[in-house]
């Protein structure tokens, strides 16, 4: 089976790769970015796991559970 090359794939298929891969970057980003204005005990389990997570995941899906799991909500945020 040979492999499929960039230039192989049809126009739409480049561009949704191109759009996830940028929604992803984006996803990426503001989860580092939160992560660094966070405080430690907003954050369920430890920030650098967290982070380690973003930078070594590649499907999307840890950037999504930190943002429905990983932040705590019970304690107003402070500067």
């Amino acid at each position: 089976m040979a492999a499929i090359r960039w230039n192989d794939l049809s126009v739409r298929t480049r561009r949704l790769i191109t759009a996830g891969a940028v929604a992803e970057a984006a996803l990426k980003a503001a989860v580092l970015i939160d992560l660094r204005r966070r405080p430690a005990s907003q954050v369920r389990g430890s920030k650098r796991l967290w982070a380690l997570a973003m930078i070594v995941n590649s499907a999307g899906i840890i950037p999504l559970c930190y943002f429905a799991f990983g932040r705590r909500w019970d304690e107003p945020a402070q500067p």
